[in-house]
């Protein structure tokens, strides 16, 4: 029995099944391995170049510097998400892009028309992911030292304003905890940590404390704990520097909370972690090391969303195969769709429209590979994705 099989022994044995999420709940034992998807293989590459599953399409929505219902569409799309908006819904991207980066929507009506498209946060600088919150509003990140997170509010009419009180480091993506009331974020850094904001007041981004995830260097599962960052701006001490007992993870990416459980990657070891934040304790739910009889078919691990209807994850690559990867809730990663063509491109922001129906995902730098981001293109992928329980 390994270290690994010991440590999830231990954790059942101290308060039953650790995972309670929607997903690894069922999973529970091992990280996933490739199989077959819930949607059987992909078929031939479509006028868009993109290889989807029987029964799926994909359109273009946007293009990086071409208009989109009378609005010049930014460049090098990252981080995206969709909120319902009356009987239609509004896509929010973010653009990485130095000096200037901010976000800009889209919204939709009931039949997936494109009915407007218009800025809603400018002066910001390398705007890569973010999160949603329950209030509706957009928590976008800027991947620079020091970087802040704003809050912006996807139907528009409101500026984005700065919350630095949530810490000023690397930041990538955030998830909100409704429960816990805490939001999480990952650091894009070698180095980088798993944070949380703790609101004074639920709702209310502007006051409250952050915290670092505490574990010992090479735990990737078991209890862990929480401590105070003691200077959140970060200066002259990163905040990743400033307590000693931080668990540091390589490169954190997307982030997801689900039903107990939050989804994080970090792109330079590959994996997927879950952090069961009932029973404050830690795991992988991917780590392409560990992919027994084969090639592992995520690499690049980057953003990550879930889908509504299924609570499948769903973790897009930086470089990679091009690829999109499902992960089910019994453990089996396999692709959902690949892009052909753009090897010097990566995946980003995927989101599912709030019925389940349609994801939407950019490639950041397009056919291209344009290090600007100038070929950026937005899609949409319509189809049957799966209704569970």
């Amino acid at each position: 029995m390994d270290r690994r099989t010991v440590l999830r022994a231990a954790v059942i044995g101290a308060g039953g099944t650790a995972f309670s999420g929607a997903l690894w709940g069922e999973a529970f034992g091992a990280v996933a391995q490739p199989g077959p998807g819930p949607y059987g293989t992909l078929q031939a590459a479509d006028a868009n170049g993109i290889q989807l599953p029987a029964g799926f399409t994909s359109r273009v929505i946007a293009r990086s510097g071409r208009q989109v219902a009378g609005h010049t569409w930014h460049w090098a799309p990252d981080g995206g998400a969709c909120f319902p908006d009356g009987s239609g819904w509004i896509y929010v991207s973010n653009s990485e892009i130095p000096l200037i980066g901010g976000a800009s929507a889209v919204r939709f009506a009931a039949d997936g028309t494109i009915t407007s498209a218009y800025r809603i946060l400018s002066g910001s600088n390398l705007n890569c992911a973010g999160g949603a919150t329950p209030w509706g509003t957009w928590m976008s990140c800027e991947e620079i030292a020091l970087g802040r997170i704003f809050e912006t509010w996807p139907g528009g009419g409101r500026a984005g304003e700065e919350r630095t009180r949530m810490g000023r480091f690397k930041h990538e993506a955030a998830a909100c905890d409704p429960v816990r009331q805490v939001v999480y974020m990952t650091e894009d850094e070698e180095d980088g940590c798993f944070y949380r904001f703790v609101p004074d007041t639920w709702g209310d981004l502007r006051y409250g404390h952050v915290q670092v995830l505490c574990a010992p260097s090479g735990q990737v599962t078991g209890p862990v704990t929480w401590r105070d960052i003691p200077d959140r701006d970060g200066f002259p001490i990163p905040t990743r520097h400033q307590v000693g007992a931080a668990k540091h993870f390589d490169g954190g990416e997307g982030c997801w909370y689900d039903a107990g459980v939050c989804y994080f990657t970090t792109k330079g070891d590959n994996r997927v972690w879950a952090y069961d934040a009932a029973n404050s304790t830690l795991d992988l739910a991917y780590d392409a090391t560990q992919v027994t009889g084969g090639t592992p078919s995520l690499t690049g691990v980057d953003n990550i969303t879930g889908a509504p209807t299924s609570r499948d994850l769903y973790v897009a690559e930086d470089g990679g195969n091009m690829e999109i990867n499902v992960i089910t809730a019994d453990g089996v990663v396999a692709p959902f769709l690949r892009i052909l063509g753009q090897s010097s491109s990566e995946i980003t922001g995927p989101a599912f429209s709030p019925d389940g129906r349609r994801l939407y995902f950019s490639s950041q730098r397009g056919p291209s590979g344009d290090s600007t981001g100038s070929g950026g293109i937005t899609y949409e992928v319509t189809g049957p994705f799966r209704t569970l329980p």
